[in-house]
């Protein structure tokens, strides 16, 4: 009986197995699609869906600028209220000064009769500016911090305004996404089958992809901080010639030196070529290729930007590539290699990135 039970209870898993492999076929080899209307309509999808992620990151900075700004408010009005009665002092001392009721002072001073009065009258004078100095510093200090309030409170407001106006603009790009992929379905007689290629799509992405291309980047991120000593430990890549460097960093060399530093990078590799830089990585049933650029900053720090993301055959919209730069670090700073070097240019050329130094006096 028992073991009738088993055979029975074996077989329904077999046929469950077989019914989920058959209703979800792309999530357990999510392979890059080959027809090209299929791949922009998956793309457009996958757009819409980091774009909502966008949109939910602005809404909570829309939130938090919002409390900021309430909060600036209610001690603006409390910060007014307390300034009144330390203005209107202020106001007597300067009148007193103006029409000349303090020079009374020098009056009783000229009339002293003897010296211990003449003492007594100037400690008495020196409490009454002493607290005459104290208000109108009191006010002073007030009002600044006043001003300064009136004015975070005007950055605060234009702030806001620009995170409404990008979240209109990203509101706007879904629903124009959305209405793309919902025309292109409509016209189809495999819509139904593509709305199932789409969420498995869009699962493998959010489940596994980007938990992935995190991965290569926060690997990466720390890699580029160690840097700055693997370059002081090749010294042949840096050229001298008086006050002017030149460091070369050949790819084949970073790759290595990526390698070093964390297996990940056995299966990835950085290429140079002329103005911009091309990685690529490939792992079990993931591909990846980045496409991106080096920035010289006023600070002399070389930045990284990304300007494509391809996963697995889909480009990912801006919005993923700004939030995974803002996530990870992965500028270089020469100036970590020695101290006083300045960085005056970085170029890439084929096969090769070149940074341009000189010392900063």
């Amino acid at each position: 009986m028992k073991g009738t039970i088993r055979r029975r209870i074996a077989a329904f898993a077999v046929c469950a197995l077989a019914v989920w492999l058959t209703i979800f076929p792309v999530f357990a080899d999510p392979a890059p699609p080959k027809d090209e209307e299929v791949r922009a309509i998956l793309e457009k999808s996958l757009s819409v869906v980091e774009i909502d992620k966008e949109i939910a990151r602005v809404k909570e900075q829309q939130q938090t600028i919002l409390a900021q700004l309430d909060d600036s408010k209610v001690k603006l009005a409390s910060q007014e209220q307390s300034i009144e009665k330390k203005r209107e002092e202020a106001g007597k001392v300067l009148r007193a000064y103006y029409t000349g009721e303090r020079d009374i002072f020098l009056t009783a001073l000229v009339s002293a009769d003897n010296l211990s009065e003449l003492l007594q009258l100037l400690d008495f004078f020196d409490l009454i500016f002493s607290n005459d100095k104290l208000t109108l510093n009191t006010y002073m200090k007030q009002y600044r911090e006043l001003k300064k309030n009136i004015s975070k409170l005007g950055t605060q407001s234009e702030q806001l305004a620009e995170v409404e106006e990008r979240l209109t603009t990203q509101r706007n790009r879904v629903i124009a996404l959305q209405q793309d992929v919902d025309s292109s379905l409509s016209g189809r007689s495999d819509a139904d089958k593509l709305k199932l290629l789409i969420n498995e799509f869009t699962d493998f992405w959010q489940n596994v992809g980007l938990l992935e291309v995190k991965r290569y980047f926060s690997a990466l991120s720390k890699a580029m901080k160690q840097m700055p000593a693997w370059v002081q430990n090749n010294k042949e890549m840096l050229d001298i010639d008086g006050f002017n460097y030149a460091l070369t960093i050949p790819d084949d060399k970073l790759n290595a030196f990526l390698r070093e530093q964390n297996e990940l990078f056995n299966n990835f590799s950085f290429a140079f070529e002329t103005d911009k830089v091309i990685v690529t990585g490939k792992r079990d049933n993931m591909e990846v290729q980045l496409t991106g650029h080096y920035s010289l900053e006023k600070d002399g720090s070389i930045l990284f930007h990304v300007d494509s993301l391809i996963f697995n055959g889909l480009e990912l919209p801006d919005t993923t590539r700004t939030a995974l730069e803002k996530e990870f670090d992965l500028g270089f700073y020469p100036s970590k290699i020695v101290s006083f070097l300045k960085t005056k240019s970085v170029t890439v050329e084929d096969g090769k990135l070149l940074i341009k130094l000189s010392i900063s006096l």
